[in-house]
């Protein structure tokens, strides 16, 4: 009740015009007015029509008008000598009270119905400020040409509902009117100042009573204290005899639900350390007919079996449902003496003002009693339901939002609210959210498409829509009203509610056949987003839903919306890491015949891994098999995977060996670390393990060095598994340590399998077993890689790993021998044409004629300069594979270098030559010195 005062007459009138003809209205009046005037035209209510409903049975002397006339007398003189009147209207809109500024307003407003008795509900006059503060459940205001009938358009009103402090429900609703043009802003606190002080009229009322029922039960003591003067020794107000604050707080709740329990009763409460105390609870009637029960807790030397009651009515022992002892009788049992001590929730008055019932103790017994409460049943029902309320936040606070998944916390808070807050709950999202966006618009509007996400409860046989169904709301439903309001929409009788069964009139009809009555629709909105609505529903539960249910149902939904947006933000930032690793990842292995590779990579549950494989094509048809994974999970771990990633290509263009390679990576990774010391939002620190392994088709050796990566396993041709014990090496970041190489033999048809820690690291397995699996799974031979994959996730399952997933199988094979040929080069110019010649005839044997002419150049110029700048042993081998490779190999380690010679020089156009003609070339080092090659494409 914010918003201008200024009239809206121009803009609504004309929004009103076009409801009224048939179009479609979305901006002009407030949302409260526009909701209201779409639910008019569902009840079919004429705006030409004013005819309010006349209820002669009301009484006009009810407690909520006893406590509003001083209030409206306070209020008669504030509007003294204006045209403005106040009414005061009960929970039905039907107006009870009214008082007007000028006497001639009351004899105009009879004549048009504006009196005590009759209705201005929402559903019988159409939108006003009594019948809109009722549904909205809020202050209201409506102003001029917001009315929905033309009678009531001249008029402007400020409506405020009355609750009662005691248990919040909705009383009634006060109401001030006046002409648009004398509207002002002052009647908005006038109103919120009456509304106060009718609650606490309302309040003391309960005060009132409380205080008679403490009366009577101080009369009933001198009473008894006259009659009976063995009455047990009394114990002094405040801490139960030997129990402590602890069982002060016992024995008040347990006296509490005595009182809301209603019935004369026993029931023995242990109080701890061997303690007990019987507490006894006694029905009360104060001379104005106020009734109500008080609770006294006896302190026997042994447990209830030992206390004997005065009067011969002796009780009935039972169990009651909480392993307590419970007495029941016809008769209460005859009050004991005792002092009253502090009064049980809902209030503690002062004792000064009652009468002195106490007399002296009597001798003789060991017995101390206390007065531990008095009140009423239904205030005593307020306060165990307040308490259940707040066992039900505690418990939803430790029960929703245990995972970062928003359906799973969608279920968990449907979970939370049924049985104690709903019959059965729903909660519907907005399709985006279930991806981890945001919705469009960043919030929910009336008519957005909503999936129903979560369903829970006694919902068997309820013609509801099902989860995983998309359903719009209507305009006019609870649903709709709540995300376009932004707060909770209760609907007490949803038989009333016209709004509600304009979605789908028959399925509405058939679910109100089957016992559902009363709703309550709350935003799930976090953040300044709205995500989607839950809806929680009563069905066998009799009590229609209250204010308080409402509040409950928003806190609830308050804390599960930021679960759920907590979700959402995982969902978007998981799903953009793990895009953004699969785009880092190879998306298909390149092509080369030195080994059949298979591949898995499944990502963790819980979040991204920096876990990546490779497969590289090296020169002399070798191939680089590679695995590895980067410390930590999420964005950065991806984004530091791929830079390894890259890194490792980059070397491995360089031919470097196994532990070379990991070197250089190391000192990459150590530089990362020291460009992002001080970063205060990247606070992990750079680490990986990483696994590299070259394997030569021609030798059949893999030469492998690791970086406390697990070691790979080795399936040989008859089926042997076996575990190769390699040196682990430092992990990547670590600096100062070397790396170590090893080689082992892989004839044609093994099996080399590379894989991350996760694959083998399980909580609910020990490595040693996984490790058994996999020797269980690997010893088939015959079987392809892409099969041995699939059989090695199927004996090793990790459902719910916290880490990534990596599986690199590789089966090698064999350069063929005939596809290969050397020869040794003397160290002398004149063998260049030999071995050029030799070279085209093994072309031609092979039917290379086509790449004669090329090859007779590349091996001429490499040839002729490590004759002229290398030293002996030279060799020269060409390789039939899926390109023509030509190799020359010295005892050089000098490299030479291309450049581009000027039109004056007379050398230095060889390696420009070769690198035009071949599609690559490059140069290796060995271990006697180095290798150029140069490879050409076949057709």
């Amino acid at each position: 009740m914010t918003e201008d005062w200024s009239d809206p007459d121009r803009v609504t009138a004309r929004a009103r015009e076009r409801l009224l003809s048939g179009e479609v209205v979305m901006g002009g009046p407030r949302g409260a007015i526009l909701s209201s005037w779409q639910r008019c035209q569902v009840l079919a209510i004429s705006p030409d029509r004013w005819a309010p409903p006349y209820e002669a049975d009301l009484d006009l002397d009810a407690p909520l008008v006893r406590a509003a006339r001083p209030t409206f007398d306070w209020l008669q003189s504030r509007i003294t000598g204006t045209r403005a009147r106040v009414s005061l209207a009960d929970r039905q809109g039907r107006k009870l009270l009214r008082r007007v500024g000028e006497a001639s307003l009351a004899g105009r407003l009879d004549a048009v119905f504006d009196a005590p008795g009759f209705c201005f509900a929402e559903h019988a006059v159409g939108t006003n400020g009594i019948g809109l503060a009722l549904v909205e459940r809020r202050p209201c205001r409506v102003l001029g040409a917001e009315h929905f009938t033309e009678h009531t358009q001249p008029d402007a009103c400020v409506s405020v509902p009355i609750r009662n402090p005691l248990d919040g429900h909705l009383e009634g609703v006060i109401d001030f009117a006046c002409d648009v043009a004398d509207a002002t802003p002052e009647a908005e606190y006038l109103m919120y100042e009456a509304g106060h002080a009718i609650e606490r009229r309302i309040l003391e009322q309960a005060t009132q009573r409380e205080r008679a029922l403490l009366r009577a039960y101080a009369a009933a003591e001198r009473r008894v204290h006259v009659l009976d003067h063995s009455a047990g020794t009394p114990a002094a107000p405040g801490t139960p005899t030997g129990g402590g604050r602890d069982a002060s707080l016992i024995l008040g709740e347990k006296a509490t639900e005595l009182i809301a329990e209603g019935h004369r009763a026993a029931v023995e409460v242990p109080l701890g350390q061997g303690l007990t105390a019987t507490l006894l609870c006694r029905p009360l009637e104060t001379a104005s007919g106020v009734t109500g029960f008080a609770v006294e807790a006896l302190f026997p030397e042994g447990p209830l079996q030992h206390v004997m009651p005065s009067t011969a009515d002796t009780a009935r022992v039972q169990r009651s449902p909480d392993g307590s002892q419970r007495t029941s009788a016809d008769t209460p049992p005859t009050p004991r003496h005792s002092r009253p001590g502090p009064a049980a929730d809902p209030a503690s008055y002062p004792m000064a003002d009652l009468p002195d019932a106490i007399g002296p103790a009597a001798p003789g017994r060991a017995a101390a009693v206390q007065l531990i409460g008095v009140g009423e049943q239904g205030i005593g029902r307020l306060a165990v339901a307040a308490r259940r309320r707040l066992t039900l936040l505690i418990e939803a606070g430790a029960h929703i939002g245990t995972t970062l998944d928003v359906t799973r916390t969608a279920e968990e808070l449907v979970r939370a609210a049924v049985p104690e807050l709903a019959d059965f709950a729903t909660v519907d999202l907005a399709e985006p959210v279930l991806r981890g966006e945001e919705p469009e618009s960043g919030t929910v509007e009336a008519g957005t498409m909503l999936r129903r996400t979560a369903l829970h409860g006694l919902h068997e046989g309820l013609a509801l829509y099902p989860v995983g169904h998309m359903v719009s709301f209507l305009a006019t439903t609870p649903q709709a009203r709540c995300l376009a309001g932004g707060r909770a929409v209760l609907e007490a009788d949803l038989r009333a509610a016209p709004g509600w069964k304009a979605q789908h009139p028959e399925r509405v009809e058939r679910i109100l056949a089957q016992g559902v009555h009363s709703l309550i629709t709350v935003p799930l909105r976090a953040r300044g987003v709205t995500l989607g609505v839950a809806s929680f529903y009563r069905r066998t539960q009799a009590e229609p839903y209250e204010d308080d249910d409402s509040a409950l149902a928003s806190e609830l939904a308050a804390r599960a919306a930021l679960c759920l947006d907590n979700a959402r933000r995982y969902t978007r930032e998981r799903a953009t890491a793990l895009t953004l690793q699969r785009s880092l990842l190879p998306r298909e292995l390149p092509e080369q015949t030195a080994v059949e590779v298979a591949h898995r990579y499944l990502p963790a549950q819980a979040d991204v891994g920096g876990d990546w494989f490779d497969v590289i094509p090296l020169s002399g048809a070798r191939v680089a098999l590679v695995v590895g994974d980067v410390v930590g999970h999420g964005l950065h771990a991806a984004v530091t995977m791929g830079r390894l990633r890259t890194a490792v290509h980059s070397f491995a263009t360089l031919d470097l060996a196994p532990d070379e390679l990991l070197a250089r990576l190391d000192d990459l990774v150590i530089a990362l670390d020291q460009n992002r010391t001080g970063a205060s939002d990247d606070a992990e620190i750079i680490g990986a393990t990483c696994l590299y392994a070259v394997y030569d088709p021609v030798s059949q050796c893999c030469t492998l060095a690791r970086a406390a990566h697990p070691p790979p396993i080795v399936v040989r041709p008859d089926g042997t598994v076996q575990f190769p014990d390699l040196p682990a090496g430092p992990p990547l970041g670590l600096g100062g340590l070397p790396f170590e190489v090893s080689e082992l033999h892989l004839p044609e048809g093994s099996q080399l399998v590379l894989y991350s820690d996760g694959l083998i690291e399980d909580r609910t397995r020990d490595i040693d077993a996984s490790l058994d699996l996999l020797d269980q799974a690997l010893a088939h031979p015959d079987r392809p890689p892409e099969q041995t994959c699939q059989a090695v996730l199927d004996a090793c399952p990790t459902p719910h790993s916290s880490d990534d997933v990596t599986l690199l199988v590789a089966r090698t094979r064999a350069l063929p021998q005939e596809n290969i040929a050397s020869w040794d080069v003397p160290h002398d110019p004149a063998a260049v044409s030999e071995i050029r010649a030799a070279a085209m005839r093994q072309l031609s044997e092979w039917g290379l004629d086509e790449a004669a002419f090329t090859t007779e150049l590349v091996l001429g110029e490499l040839v002729s300069n490590a004759i002229r700048h290398a030293k002996g042993p030279i060799q020269v081998r060409l390789l039939r594979d899926r390109t023509l490779i030509c190799e020359v190999s010295d005892g050089s380690s000098t490299a030479p270098h291309l450049r581009h010679a000027s039109d004056t020089d007379e050398g230095g156009r060889g390696l420009f030559l070769v690198a035009q003609l071949a599609d690559r070339w490059g140069t290796r080092y060995t271990a006697g010195g180095k290798i150029i090659w140069a490879s050409q494409p076949l057709a």
